[in-house]
């Protein structure tokens, strides 16, 4: 086949995958969850665990090692089958404590001691790099097969294939899998690409073996046949070398991190591990059932010194099956990109949760600067540590020299994952296991596996001399990698399994043994050993299974009194019952989840509300009653100082009282003052020029004039008047209101005509949004004229920039309609921002200006009586009002004088 139709075919299936993830992630966000959710695509998504090492590597290792290739296939379907009720344990506490790694699982069972989640996260890392590694260059070496039989094209630079790979695989996993970081979503576009991948390497090793058994050999029997004459001295199997393989394949389903993120934190319905316990070991026997024909075949066929990892690929292109040898070639695609991809999500999750997220807050307090956005933190960290594990992947590659068969770069990072499983089943199984324990048992074991099997993985002279593999250490025969204390006669993995995984375990057990855990292991142990006495894991929190009464009483005992009291009635407050208990709506419940784990932790104030809902059994009750023994102690530490707070703020409140008393007693005697000079005035011009008038000489001209000012006198003690009576009609709630249907826009355009009169010499620029005016309200039209006529009154007198400008904004708001009134002058000074809706309250810095301080009252009772309100927006930079009024103004029966607009133009002063 010309290699650049494989190039060709290899962008088309790429693109598909992006499209299959794509169509996936729009499904899960418009909510069409079920069959994204389906057990099948869960258990098709298991698949990762076949690797480009099952695919092409078990050929290999079977053409190598006979039928010890079964083991990394034995190992999981003995788990799925016989250990069914481990990994059931596993999905009801990963969904139960919502758990997003193996990391942070192992982390919050020990007391949520972050310190051992970076001890998972580096171990993890570590193992992942020989992992990754293989998967590059099975891909590499596949691409170099087909480039082999296109001699135009020369030979490859395997290099540059694997570095091309690991940028791809960067591009597609930060795209679908660092769309979200909310632990409870999961990446649907990611499992069903997985679980498309899954089927191709299945039919692709499907019909690879089946044209083998029939195509080649003549059926079955033939094949058998042909294995016994086949029959290599390294087939030999040794049982306990192949039951040490088969505990590590087990081992590695529970503990790789990759199998962890689809097995427990992909899961969305613990009944699918129904279907998986069967359906998944059949997947395996699908995938293992023709490797041995293949491997047999190809030791036929196969020129001497080929490569047997490479039967699958190259016994069709040898056979002249060009089309076949391209769906090999895609199957051993599909299973190096997925376990990468799933790989590099949950590497990146324990790597910026448990290192980068910690150590950026840290670094904060440190220099005494706030949290700042972490949600932008988290996602840039993850996207990195993407990058970072697949640069791990290839350095390891290109420092290896990929010259290891895969199989036994696979069988490195197993034995390297199996070092976490003592402290995990440990901490699933014993309430005795501690922090302690399990963090000296996984440094143990993990440092031997790094001395005896990785870094001399690495060959002999590249990280530890040949010297030092020949003879130990300073010349400590004892202490050689590959034979330690004196123990010979195994192979490399086998030895290093030996010594890593029993004294793991034996620290683990004497350490927990010695050492005691503390309160919150103790509550972690039990949540965790215990878990299936807490009913279903997590599906969200039901309506109406629980009393608020209840929920009240355990968060006071948690929060404190004042505390729990304070956030019941602030959500009460936001669903429209102030005065009452809220409703324990699921929202509520997700709320006072987070607000309990601030004193608790998460996993244990998830347990407290389950157990009041329904979802937990009695059994939670003895986390309730020592998490209710910490509290009390707790209170009653606080009990003083809390006090001391409540009338620290109850002379708060009395100071700001007070002070707010005395302006207003302040602004009473100033009104006093100014309304006895406003009525005095005109009643003594009126006086005076009425008895000019009365003069039988007076000439015609002057006597027109001196009429004309008691005229205006007259009109300015009625203005007064009838504001002091409107004033008070509107408190009443006597007002009549007269509603009909008016567009913002007139009423807008006649208010400010109307206050063109106010300071005529003053240049006001108006800043308006006409199209967003368009807006039809029914209400009573003269009523809102006057609040606007006032606002854009005192934007006239007050606002003391240069140029003026006032910027009008109308938007619709639900059932109501928001008008912002905003000017560019200084605004009001804060201490004066609660009177300014206050009867008789003036600016103390514009006593100039004339005006008796009810302007802004009446607007205040205007828009009571329309059913909206009008209220100061500080912060805005210049004086800035917002006006909220209902789209319909309910009619309200009552008496009143309707008061001409022209003669509201109040002052605000």
């Amino acid at each position: 086949m010309p290699f650049d139709i494989l190039v060709i075919v290899c962008l088309v299936y790429v693109i598909g995958l992006f499209c299959v993830a794509f169509l996936a992630e729009r499904r899960a966000a418009r909510g069409q969850l079920r069959f994204l959710r389906g057990p099948w695509v869960y258990t098709l998504s298991l698949s990762i665990y076949c690797t480009a090492w099952t695919f092409f590597g078990a050929v290999g290792y079977a053409a190598r090692s006979g039928l010890e290739f079964a083991t990394i296939y034995l190992g999981p379907t003995l788990v799925f089958i016989g250990w069914w009720g481990v990994l059931r344990k596993l999905v009801r506490i990963g969904r139960a404590h919502r758990v997003t790694s193996i990391a942070d699982l192992i982390s919050a069972r020990y007391g949520k001691s972050n310190g051992l989640g970076v001890i998972v996260t580096v171990i993890s890392v570590v193992v992942a790099a020989p992992y990754i590694s293989l998967q590059l260059q099975s891909v590499t070496v596949s691409f170099a097969t087909f480039a082999a039989q296109a001699p135009e094209w020369g030979p490859p630079e395997h290099g540059s294939i694997a570095l091309w790979l690991a940028a791809g695989l960067v591009l597609f996993t930060i795209l679908f899998g660092t769309r979200n970081l909310d632990s409870s979503e999961r990446h649907h576009g990611v499992v069903m690409a997985i679980a498309v991948e899954a089927v191709v390497k299945l039919a692709a090793l499907l019909a690879v073996g089946a044209y083998v058994t029939w195509g080649l050999a003549d059926g079955p029997g033939d094949i058998l046949a042909r294995i016994d004459a086949t029959a290599r001295e390294g087939w030999t199997l040794v049982p306990s070398r192949f039951a040490g393989l088969t505990f590590v394949a087990a081992a590695a389903v529970l503990t790789l991190p990759r199998m962890f993120q689809v097995l427990v934190v992909e899961n969305a319905d613990e009944r699918h591990l129904a279907t998986a316990s069967w359906a998944f070991p059949l997947y395996l026997l699908l995938m293992s059932l023709f490797v041995v024909p293949i491997a047999v075949m190809g030791l036929e066929r196969m020129p001497e010194g080929s490569n047997p990892d490479l039967f699958v690929l190259t016994l069709p292109l040898q056979e002249g099956q060009g089309n076949l040898a391209l769906l090999a070639f895609l199957g051993g695609f599909s299973s190096a990109t997925s376990m990468v991809i799933v790989a590099a999500i949950a590497l990146s999750t324990m790597m910026s949760n448990h290192i980068l997220a910690p150590a950026w807050l840290g670094l904060r307090r440190r220099i005494g600067r706030g949290g700042g956005d972490l949600r932008s933190v988290v996602l840039i960290s993850r996207r990195f540590c993407i990058a970072a594990v697949l640069a791990l992947g290839y350095g390891y590659y290109r420092f290896s020299g990929g010259g290891e068969a895969l199989a036994a770069v696979g069988l490195i990072a197993f034995v390297g994952a199996a070092q976490v499983l003592p402290a995990l089943l440990g901490g699933l199984f014993w309430r005795g296991a501690t922090r302690i324990g399990a963090t000296l048992g996984m440094m143990a074991g993990f440092a031997l596996w790094m001395y005896t099997l990785f870094l001399p993985s690495f060959g002999g002279g590249a990280i530890l001399s040949a010297d030092l593999m020949a003879h130990g250490p300073w010349g400590i025969a004892a202490l050689r990698p590959h034979a330690l204390f004196g123990l010979t006669g195994l192979d490399p993995l086998s030895h290093a399994l030996v010594w890593s995984l029993p004294v793991n375990a034996a620290v683990f057990f004497l350490a927990s043994g010695l050492s005691f855990p503390d309160p919150m292991e103790r509550l972690q142990s039990m949540a965790f050993v215990n878990v299936f006495d807490h009913g279903p894991g997590a599906k969200g929190w039901a309506r109406g299974q629980v009393e608020a009464e209840d929920l009240l009483s355990m968060a006071q005992r948690i929060l404190g009194a004042e505390a729990a009291q304070h956030f019941f009635q602030a959500e009460a407050a936001r669903q429209g019952k102030p005065g009452f208990l809220p409703d324990p709506t699921p929202a509520f419940l997700t709320l006072l989840e987070r607000e309990l784990a601030g004193s608790v932790g998460a996993a244990t104030a998830h347990a407290m509300i389950a157990q009041l809902t329904g979802g937990a059994s009695v059994t939670v009750r003895d986390l309730i009653l020592v998490a209710g023994e910490a509290a009390e102690s707790k209170e009653h530490a606080a009990q003083i100082e809390a006090k001391s707070e409540e009338l620290a703020r109850t002379a708060r409140a009395l100071r700001e009282a007070n002070a707010k008393l005395t302006e207003l007693a302040r602004q009473k005697d100033a009104f006093l003052g100014q309304i006895s000079h406003e009525l005095r005035t005109p009643m003594t011009s009126i006086r005076a020029f009425s008895e000019i008038l009365m003069e039988p000489e007076l000439p015609p001209t002057a006597r027109a004039r001196y009429a004309g000012i008691i005229h205006e006198e007259s009109r300015r003690l009625t203005r007064l008047l009838d504001d002091l009576l409107d004033l008070g009609v509107l408190e009443s709630g006597r007002a009549q209101l007269s509603l009909s249907p008016v567009r913002l826009r007139d009423l807008i355009r006649r208010a400010i005509a109307a206050a063109a009169n106010t300071r005529p010499e003053r240049a006001l620029r108006y800043q308006r949004d006409v199209t967003a005016e368009e807006v039809v309200v029914t209400t009573d039209a003269d009523r809102l004229l006057q609040v606007f006529i006032n606002l854009i009154t005192n934007a006239r007198k007050y606002c003391a920039a240069d140029p003026a400008v006032l910027r009008i904004g109308v938007r619709r708001r639900g059932s109501s309609v928001v008008i912002d009134f905003i000017d560019n002058g200084a605004g009001i000074p804060r201490r004066e921002q609660a009177l300014i809706f206050e009867k008789f309250s003036r600016l103390g810095e514009a006593p100039e200006i004339p005006g008796v301080g009810l302007g802004l009252a009446i607007c205040r009772e205007i828009m009571v009586n329309l059913g909206g309100s009008i209220d100061y927006l500080p912060g805005q930079g210049g004086a800035a009002f917002r006006v909220v009024l209902p789209m319909t103004c309910p009619p309200r029966p009552g008496e009143g004088r309707k008061v001409p607009p022209d003669a509201k133009a109040v002052n605000r002063s």
